[in-house]
């Protein structure tokens, strides 16, 4: 099978190992003369990303960079990354890398052109019609691992640093026009981030895909996400050049992230504050948490989660599928707890009040109380 493709819904996404090769007609595809580049510390010296760069500069596009990115973005970047976007007369951003890179690249282009602050976006009721949309400037979007799916999302996830909290800001606009999904990026991974944003992306399908909401197209994805996750990410965390393994990771990603528009639960109820706290590596931290919310919610999801076990060739329905994730987690090398993931002497109160007030806990199919979501965390440390 050629893992090659063009996809629109609506992003336009460019799949297909080598397609970093067309990053310069991307921008100009999406209205982009000037793009500034936007990346984390670690990618920013990389062959890949300053290969991207002698591309867009061999195009005519310039060569701007702008890698002042935590690995849990803060509203500082935020405000670093839009003044140099400003100060370079940028009309288009390309965000570059794993969540960080994308999350943030995405906000600088949502926020350049604003007037309000950041917090004011935050994804509360109708507060993203605050923004004006028409000065939100476009976005390519490049992902360089297999596992947020920031590239198809409408979102930022952003650490107020100076609360320890992660918000989320949303505004439709925040989708990228043109996504270039090249599994080659993707092959200098270490063993953990592979591991780790697989593991993400298979924590987005499993609780789309247990939320009460009703999304059938969502379910669809969510299904046959977790099947690549299963099928795809052992080989590419033990062969990391394994192209096909790495590209049907890569759509794993992306579904993953399609799907939770149906919403997420307690797994990201719990790992978004744990992260903001205690700068944790946000897909990990979802698998830790992922075999104490399973049984959780088992009154819930006994019923879907058999029928996942059997789309998936797992015997034994839910158990079965508990069992599942608690050999892929092994076998990845995944800590089996919080605290052996580093979370030591953890202010539970605190973690408690942020899991309760994240947007996820809406998703979730057993409604979590303050007595609840504490007996949860306990059960995960």
């Amino acid at each position: 099978m050629t893992l090659i493709a063009n996809w629109s819904y609506p992003t336009a996404i460019r799949f297909g190992a080598g397609r970093i090769s067309e990053i310069a007609d991307a921008c100009r595809a999406a209205g982009i003369t000037k793009p500034l580049l936007i990346t984390d510390r670690g990618l920013a010296d990389m062959e890949i990303t300053t290969r991207t760069l002698d591309l867009l500069a061999e195009a005519g596009l310039g060569r701007a960079i702008f890698a002042d990115v935590d690995p849990n973005p803060n509203e500082k970047n935020a405000a670093a990354g839009v003044k140099a976007y400003n100060d370079g007369g940028h009309d288009g951003v390309v965000a570059f890398g794993g969540g960080s890179g994308l999350d943030l690249g995405k906000l600088v282009a949502f926020l350049a052109g604003q007037t309000r602050p950041l917090w004011d976006f935050e994804d509360i009721g109708d507060w993203w019609t605050r923004a004006d949309a028409d000065a939100i400037a476009p976005i390519v979007a490049v992902p360089t691992t297999a596992g947020t799916g920031s590239e198809v999302g409408r979102a930022s996830v952003i650490t107020n640093s100076e609360t320890q909290e992660k918000k989320i800001i949303f505004h439709p606009k925040f989708l990228p026009s043109v996504v270039i999904c090249d599994p080659e990026l993707t092959v200098g991974m270490p063993q953990f981030i592979t591991a780790g944003t697989g593991l993400d992306a298979f924590a987005h399908c499993v609780e789309a895909f247990c939320s009460p909401h009703y999304h059938p197209m969502s379910q669809g994805m969510a299904l046959e996400g977790m099947r690549l996750v299963k099928d795809y990410l052992p080989r590419a965390y033990a062969h990391g050049t394994d192209i096909e393994a790495r590209a049907h990771m890569m759509s794993a990603a992306a579904m993953g992230a399609t799907a939770f528009q149906k919403g997420l639960g307690a797994i990201h109820a719990l790992s978004h504050p744990i992260g903001a706290m205690y700068h944790t590596h946000h897909g990990t931290t979802n698998a830790v948490c992922m075999p104490a919310v399973l049984q959780f919610n088992r009154p819930a999801i006994t019923g879907v989660m058999t029928q996942a076990a059997d789309y998936l060739g797992i015997a034994g329905g839910f158990d079965g599928f508990c069992a599942y994730v608690d050999e892929l987690n092994a076998s990845l090398g995944t800590p089996k707890t919080l605290t052996a993931l580093g979370v030591t002497d953890p202010d539970i109160d605190r973690i408690v009040a942020g899991a309760l007030s994240d947007p996820s806990t809406g998703g979730n199919p057993v409604e979590m109380t303050e007595e609840n979501t504490r007996a949860l965390l306990q059960a995960c440390l």
